[in-house]
């Protein structure tokens, strides 16, 4: 990975850090630059090309990120969250929010509508690149195996059905209108009360997205033999009776019974590849005769696929007893 792409990430995590501690006087070129060790020149033309937009604009866009989640999750006045994100007056950041998300501040508030959140850049989302091979120095750590039992909940997403893996799911979803992967994960990100989401207010974490696969006659033929539609969602409460945006369904998900593959935390750049082998080894040894239990292959069914490093990596399948 080229180091520029490392140090345009490092940028956006300073930015972040900055609007989250409220430090605003640490959100100018000149001091970007100056903690990433590059000329205001340089960093401007490299942030430029990563993001197809100004750092003037980027800036603005976060902060009104930040602003939305402030607004649907509190009763703040409106005056005090755009002073509070350095906008000068009432005026000045519904004219900015509004131009951002087609809807006034105080529209939102009465009806939080989805609304793409925009953006925060990932440059080294080696997902998303075609050619990115992660490394493979480290050996793996011990993959754990367990059963569980998750309650009844919903699942908004989008799915495909010819699609197969991370990287060739949003290049098709890239063709669709309003599906490719900016889009969904913003719309994704404005919506609340997610079961996964880890909180803390950070807009467009990503936090509380996950893959997923359904059991579906339509879907492609993965390793395993089964017909899989691949989706790419949010778990959401069996209750929520919030915003839909309309390209996504929102499917009721049974309470029903999983087999866990899980290992621990990892490190992409070094490990990704090591962990995969392993989880991918550890579901084919699997003694399912010793287990009492099988693979849920009924249509229907979905499995889960969770990929933090900072976490764990886990797959999340169904079963049924034998």
């Amino acid at each position: 990975m080229p180091q520029w792409y490392q140090t345009i990430q490092d940028m956006v995590d300073e930015i972040d850090a900055c609007i989250r501690a409220r430090k605003d006087e640490s959100l100018t070129l000149q001091q970007l630059a100056r903690r990433m060790g590059y000329s205001e020149y340089y960093i401007s033309r490299k942030f430029t090309q990563t993001a197809g937009m100004r750092l003037r604009d980027y800036l603005r866009y976060r902060k009104l990120a930040f602003a939305l989640k402030e607004l649907r999750d509190t009763n703040r006045s409106i005056l005090d969250i755009a002073v509070e994100f350095g906008f000068s007056s009432h005026e000045s950041f519904t004219r900015a929010f509004k131009e951002a998300y087609g809807i006034t501040p105080s529209q939102y508030r009465q009806n939080p509508v989805p609304v793409m959140l925009r953006t925060l850049l990932r440059p080294m989302d080696c997902y998303l690149l075609e050619t990115a091979t992660p490394g493979n120095r480290n050996k793996a750590g011990e993959v754990k195996t367990y059963f569980v039992r998750i309650p009844p909940h919903k699942f908004l997403h989008i799915r495909n059905y010819e699609s197969i893996g991370y990287w060739d799911f949003w290049q098709k979803q890239s063709s669709i209108p309003g599906q490719d992967c900016e889009t969904i994960c913003g719309l994704l990100d404005s919506i609340p009360s997610k079961l996964d989401d880890l909180g803390g207010g950070d807009p467009n974490s990503g936090s509380g997205q996950v893959m997923a696969f359904i059991n579906h006659p339509e879907g492609r033929i993965c390793s395993w033999g089964i017909p899989l539609a691949e989706c790419y969602g949010v778990r959401l409460p069996m209750d929520y009776n919030g915003p839909v945006p309309p390209q996504m369904p929102l499917t009721d998900i049974p309470e029903g019974e999983y087999i866990v593959f899980e290992h621990g935390p990892f490190d992409f750049a070094t490990e990704n590849s090591a962990v995969e082998a392993a989880i991918e080894q550890a579901m084919k040894d699997f003694d399912w005769e010793q287990s009492e239990y099988r693979l849920d292959t009924s249509p229907g069914r979905i499995f889960y696929f969770y990929h933090d490093c900072s976490r764990f990596w886990k797959y999340i399948r169904p079963v049924c007893r034998t």
